[in-house]
């Protein structure tokens, strides 16, 4: 039974990448915060399928800032693939708490390579990358040789953490690579995300509930793809032969109102009787139009994007309209 430790698996890709894990009969090691508050739903119907629990999937307490801890969780589970997928992940929220950013995303990655590079077995590594590295980027679409020009704290740090496992693979020798994923969401990712804020909302006001979102800039582009097949390609990448970086993207550039056009319409509704410009929410740095080139990963390890921007966005507002009116809160 192959094994793997992931970090992060609470979080929408570490509790895709468990199932997919599982399905494909690994053992997988969970690392988890100890908190006052355990918020675990998007694997609680893991944990508690006496079938899988303790016996396909265990999670293991520490804090990514416990190197001991970690060493002795690593010493004991002897994983043969360790995905690092925890961290700060809100661009937005990374310009408020920079520093917290920088050591949970930047850093972390540094003390887990430096863990996992004293051990008899070393372990495959894949972290997670993102396409505000390239923030202000000189081309389009980006590959895996445009040069990294972040244009806030989280993609500074993502920037340090793709660089840094490059180092440790080149100096080392270590099987350690950068998934660089692109925006990828799912019916599990958070509503304080514009994707999930704009389904949760279009929910809400079909409901009758409210009658406005209010968002910030809408003259954004990006490369939104679907979650589930994201981690797809994280574990593909740990299966190749030779470890290198790739770009995990559909490849489609999409505008924040062609993805609201689509939200709304499949309610039955316009965005422009319903969205409300909040000067607030508008970061002080943006990044305009990023797309990934993912032809490399079509190449080497045979993934392909299957959903549409259009197609999530439409998933996203079905799950939504689902869920229970007192759930649906439009931020």
């Amino acid at each position: 039974m192959t094994t793997a430790l992931i970090t992060g698996i609470t979080g929408q890709d570490g509790s895709y990448l468990t199932e997919l894990l599982i399905g494909k009969g690994y053992a997988v090691h969970g690392v988890v915060r100890r908190s006052s508050i355990i918020d675990r739903q998007r694997i609680d119907h893991l944990t508690r399928d006496p079938a899988i629990y303790h016996k396909q999937l265990f999670l293991h307490y520490c804090d990514l800032n416990d190197i001991t801890t970690l060493r002795r969780i690593l010493n004991k589970v002897q994983p043969d693939e360790f995905y690092h997928l925890a961290g700060q992940s809100h661009v937005g929220l990374s310009f408020e708490i920079p520093e917290s950013t920088c050591e949970f995303t930047a850093m972390a990655t540094l003390r887990i390579l430096e863990v996992l590079r004293d051990m008899d077995q070393v372990p495959r590594f894949l972290t997670t990358g993102s396409s505000e590295i390239f923030g202000a980027a000189a081309e389009s679409p980006q590959t895996e040789w445009t040069a990294m020009r972040p244009t806030s704290p989280y993609g500074v740090a993502k920037s340090f953490a793709v660089n840094i496992t490059r180092v440790y693979r080149e100096a080392f020798g270590m099987f350690a690579c950068t998934a660089i994923c692109y925006n990828h969401e799912s019916e599990r990712r958070s509503p304080n995300f514009v994707t999930r804020k704009i389904s949760r909302a279009v929910a809400a006001i079909a409901a009758g509930g409210v009658e406005t979102l209010k968002l910030g800039n809408l003259d954004v582009w990006r490369d939104w793809g679907y979650a589930p097949e994201y981690v797809d390609a994280m574990w593909r990448m740990l299966q190749a032969d030779q470890p290198e970086d790739l770009i995990v993207a559909t490849g489609i550039l999409t505008s924040l109102e062609q993805f609201l056009d689509a939200a709304f319409a499949h309610a039955g509704l316009s965005w422009r009787d319903h969205v409300e410009i909040d000067q607030r929410l508008i970061r002080p740095s943006e990044p305009q139009r990023l797309v990934g080139d993912p032809s490399r990963a079509a190449r080497t390890i045979g993934w392909h994007a299957r959903t549409s921007a259009v197609e999530l966005a439409r998933k996203l507002v079905t799950a939504d309209r689902l869920l229970p009116e007192q759930e649906l809160v439009a931020v």
